[in-house]
């Protein structure tokens, strides 16, 4: 199984370089931006590489299905493999021209995540991983750092306020209080971040299945942990915290309000 979710990564990292090229036609080109029903932009360059990676997928692996963010779910709900695609992860960042936007594959297993990459296209990052095989960082190994207090930490966040709305302003007031230092390098280049150890925490009052099934295992095989905000490993709690996991512990007090000082 190992040496076939190695090739299944290898085509991975290539379907996705091949997406984040699509993607680079229309950045910084002022691509026209459309909403869909909830509010959020999509752009044609979104489109067109899901398109592309749906259409590699669905060539390479007739029999697995694919759920992604544009298009929803084609071939078996019952499917044993899974792909979870996100074509552009930070579409307000990708159509204001900031390079901090990414493309988003993951595998699941029987619904459980075994494969994930994110690709950073205009910044020429890739991040990497499957279980048992390591996280890799444009190649090279990498891991989370070994950072184990929130004071010497820098916590990342997609969003700096509107916490209220998922009963979270409280516990991120705290999280702010506690940390080293904060900034708001958010959507999926916060967890690359926290996989390469160049920060501790990302935080995300609300996720879909398709911004969170690459960073599980990512985070995992660097070392780290992808949970919930009560720091359960899952994908399907519609919120997320990355974690260098020295610090989570600490982190999940705060958010429980044991801790205040």
């Amino acid at each position: 199984m190992s040496t076939s979710l190695a090739r299944t990564l290898d085509f991975a990292r290539q379907i996705a370089y091949e997406a984040g090229q699509i993607t680079l036609r229309y950045f910084q080109r002022g691509v026209a931006v459309e909403h869909k029903a909830d509010e959020s932009p999509v752009t044609i360059a979104d489109r067109e590489a899901e398109r592309h990676l749906r259409a590699a997928i669905q060539a390479a692996y007739p029999d697995h299905a694919v759920l992604g963010e544009e298009d929803g779910l084609t071939g078996s709900e019952h499917a044993t493999y899974r792909w979870v695609l996100d074509p552009i992860d930070g579409t307000k960042s990708f159509v204001r021209g900031v390079p901090l936007y990414g493309v988003l594959i993951g595998l699941l297993r029987e619904g459980e995540p075994v494969l994930g990459v994110i690709h950073v296209p205009a910044l020429a990052e890739t991040v990497a991983a499957a279980q048992g095989l390591g996280c890799y960082w444009n190649d090279q190994p990498c891991r989370v750092s070994s950072v184990s207090s929130l004071r010497e930490s820098l916590v990342v966040g997609t969003v700096a306020h509107g916490y209220e709305r998922y009963n979270r302003s409280e516990a991120f007031q705290r999280i702010l209080n506690r940390a080293g230092l904060f900034r708001t390098w958010g959507d999926c280049y916060g967890y690359v971040l926290v996989a390469t150890g160049r920060a501790e925490v990302a935080l995300d009052p609300a996720m879909n299945v398709w911004d969170a099934a690459a960073l599980l295992p990512i985070l995992s095989e660097a070392g780290g942990a992808y949970t919930d905000w009560q720091g359960v490993p899952t994908i399907y709690h519609n919120e997320g915290i990355g974690s260098n996991r020295h610090v989570l512990p600490e982190l999940l007090s705060l958010i429980a309000g044991e801790e205040s000082s």
